[in-house]
Order: C-alpha cells, then sequence, then structure tokens
C-alpha cells in the first residue's frame, strides 16, 4: 500500500494534510493520534469510502480513487462502533454476511464454523449480538470482517469499548491474522497498543509527524526524558512547565517525568535550573517511551520548529 500526498478537506478543513504512506504486507501499521487527527479519515480513503481532494493511493494493486470499487472486495473493515445487527442473533449476523460475500452454502458452513473456533463465539451463536457483552462484540465484529478472508483489514480505533483483557485477546487475534499473510491498517490512542505494531504513523492535526517501528521513533527522539524525585512533585511540575527547554511534564506516582529537548546535558541542565530555585531533587535518566516522542514531535510542530 502507497499513499502520496493525500489530502482530504471539508471546506476550509484540511483533515488529512498530503499524507505520504508506505504499508507493507503481512504487518500490522499502526496510526497513532488523539480524536480528530485524521486518522479514521484517512482510513476511509485508504478503503475507498471517501474520495480525497488531492492525491492518490494504490491498495492491493488499485490506484484509487479510481478502483475503489473493486478494491472493496479484498478488504475488511472494522469501525470503532458495533454495526452489526443487534436483533439478529450470532449465527444469523454471520449467515447473512457470508451471503453478502457470496459465499455458497457449504462454503459459509465451514467458513462459520471457522470462526465459531477461532474467535470462541460457538457457546454464543444463538445469543442476540445486542446482549453481547463489550468484548464479545469485539470478537463478533472482527469475525465478520474476515469473513470472506480480506487480503487487507483496516480497524479504526477497535477496541475503545473493551476492557485490558479483551485488548490484549484481541490483539492476539491480529497477529494471528498477520502470520497468516493479512495486512493489518489499526488506528488507535493508545500508546501501549501503538507499542504492539510493527511500524506506526503519528498524526497531529492531518499531517504525518513520525513514522517507523517503536523502536526506531523512540532512539530518534528529539530531545531526553529524566525522572524526577521531589518531595514536592506538584508544585516542581508546576515550576517545570514554565522553564523554555522542557517540552512535557507528567507525575508518574511521586516522581516526575520530564522530557526536554536538551540532550546530554540534559539533566546537569535541569540540576542547575533546580539550585538556582532552591529546589532539592534527584535527578536521573529515564527510557524513553512513544509518548515522550508524541509529545515531542507534536509540540515540534505546534512551534514550528
Amino acid at each position: 500500500m502507497v499513499a502520496r500526498g493525500l489530502t482530504k478537506r471539508f471546506g476550509d478543513l484540511v483533515a488529512v494534510d498530503h499524507l505520504h504512506l508506505r504499508v507493507r504486507r503481512a504487518e500490522v501499521y499502526g496510526f497513532l493520534g488523539p480524536n480528530g487527527c485524521g486518522k479514521s479519515t484517512t482510513i476511509r480513503m485508504l478503503c475507498g469510502l471517501l474520495s480525497p481532494t488531492e492525491g492518490t493511493a494504490t491498495v492491493l494493486g488499485h490506484d484509487l480513487p479510481g478502483q475503489a470499487e473493486a478494491l472493496k472486495r479484498q478488504i475488511g473493515y472494522m469501525t470503532q462502533k458495533f454495526s452489526l445487527y443487534a436483533d439478529l442473533s450470532v449465527a444469523e449476523n454471520l449467515e447473512f454476511l457470508a451471503t453478502i460475500y457470496g459465499l455458497g452454502r457449504e462454503s459459509a458452513a465451514r467458513r462459520i464454523r471457522e470462526l465459531y473456533e477461532q474467535y470462541r463465539l460457538g457457546e454464543l451463536r444463538k445469543q442476540m449480538a445486542g446482549t453481547l457483552s463489550g468484548g464479545q462484540r469485539q470478537r463478533l465484529a472482527l469475525a465478520a470482517a474476515v469473513m470472506h478472508k480480506p487480503e487487507l483489514l483496516l480497524l479504526d480505533e477497535p477496541t475503545s469499548a473493551v476492557d485490558p483483557q479483551s485488548r490484549r485477546d484481541f490483539w492476539e487475534s491480529l497477529f494471528q491474522l498477520a502470520d497468516e499473510g493479512t495486512t493489518l491498517l489499526v488506528s488507535t490512542h493508545y500508546m501501549d497498543e501503538a507499542e504492539r505494531c510493527h511500524r506506526l504513523a503519528i498524526l497531529d492535526r492531518g499531517r504525518l509527524v513520525a513514522d517507523g517501528t517503536p523502536n526506531e521513533l523512540m532512539a530518534a527522539l528529539p530531545g531526553m526524558t529524566l525522572r524526577v524525585e521531589s518531595q514536592h512533585p506538584t508544585r516542581l511540575m508546576q515550576t517545570l512547565r514554565m522553564q523554555a527547554h522542557v517540552l512535557g511534564v507528567a507525575q508518574i506516582g511521586a516522581s516526575l517525568r520530564v522530557l526536554t529537548d536538551r540532550q546530554s546535558d540534559a539533566a546537569d541542565w535541569l540540576r542547575a535550573v533546580l539550585n538556582a530555585a532552591e529546589v532539592e531533587a534527584v535527578i536521573e535518566a529515564a527510557e524513553p517511551n512513544l509518548e515522550d516522542v508524541f509529545v515531542a514531535v507534536t509540540r515540534k510542530q505546534e512551534t514550528g520548529a
């Protein structure tokens, strides 16, 4: 999958701004960003549901937007909102979808049996979809999305309404699909989910601000992360936020996690700042994480640096 200058405007609003992407076959590629950053709009353009204002994309050999109709037969799409029929049973939903995808009676029965086993839906087959728990609905929605064994699966914030255990189980299912050759494009605003992806793009206000593997992005962090231990962390946090070289401060328990745009001299610089303010604190380097990367690259865009 390759996107070139993909742009979408809604009136004066630029939802996606000249996005360039390359997604490899059978990888789990993540879109990380806050609500409103353009993740959903990008996914809708890549699956042919929305025509771009500018730019093009080639997905599974089909050029978009011109060949969007042919592409739809090869992809699966799972939305954030449960979109199956609440007043039909699990079995009836899957049987209906098998008909929509043109599976014959024997092929449909065999495929539905496979999905029952793969997504632990067999005991739920007679239950109305509207009465399922969040995790059960999620498993049913994923089963529905892969009914026709798509080459590409697009998932728009699929875990936003489920518990942590269901999220872990869901990601195990995604990696199983990738191992079987399916390419997956997953949007999320959860940092722990983004860390699971083979590669990811960080979006902010419609723009691509970082792209790479999680380890590559953390290694290229434009700054340094420090852990600061103090007897008055909340008060110290307000002081640090006023410093020009501080990109972000977060309280983690009784300590502070401080992201600065300084490099090797970051700890010495911060000690000097706190000594001048007559504040006692223990300062040590901390391992960077994706949240640090996200704060750094989005802050960079804000300042135009």
